[in-house]
């Protein structure tokens, strides 16, 4: 997807000026111009705080023109959308539910992948379980390596991170309520 033209179709559509865009969110004018021009690719944390700007989620930002649909209780692999990047992807499960409660993540980690320098911090609660692999969750300045079968559950407004420190790839099923994805 191509990440700077969905942000240049949200902005103008929120009626937003790349300036009042970036002072909103806290960010230069420079790093929304980047983004836009597909300069450089957002982390995901970097991504989130953009969209604070808005004020939109990262699931909505992914699936703002969707049109709409009826909803629906089964989804194939290829219809979860990518609210992550190459190195992350953030598989959403439910796009067709305007009012999710929760949102549910099919997540999968490339090796060295990391959500960002800064940590996530938002409302609500959030956990998951490790599938395969191994991640370093970083929450609150206390980390731990969790492999297949580990799971964890904290208050998402505590800073946390999440990073790869394995040689495969890492796949996890999270939940967070409320969907702040």
């Amino acid at each position: 997807m191509d990440v700077g033209a969905r942000l240049r179709m949200v902005r103008t559509r929120f009626g937003l000026s790349q300036r009042e865009l970036a002072k909103r969110a806290g960010v230069t004018n420079g790093t929304i111009s980047l983004i836009e021009q597909n300069r450089v690719s957002p982390s995901v944390s970097s991504l989130k705080k953009v969209l604070e700007g808005l004020p939109i989620t990262l699931a909505e930002f992914f699936t703002f023109d969707a049109d709409p649909e009826q909803p629906r209780v089964f989804y194939k692999a290829e219809e979860l959308p990518n609210l992550g990047n190459a190195q992350i992807n953030l598989l959403l499960v439910g796009t067709a539910h305007d009012k999710r409660d929760i949102a549910i993540l099919r997540e999968l980690y490339q090796p060295g992948a990391d959500t960002g320098p800064d940590m996530l911090e938002h409302e609500g609660q959030e956990g998951g379980v490790v599938i395969r692999g191994q991640i370093e969750i970083t929450v609150n300045n206390e980390s731990r390596i969790l492999g297949p079968g580990d799971a964890y559950y904290f208050e998402s407004r505590l800073p946390h991170r999440f990073r790869n420190v394995g040689e495969e790839v890492c796949e996890m099923v999270s939940a967070s309520s409320p969907p702040t994805f």
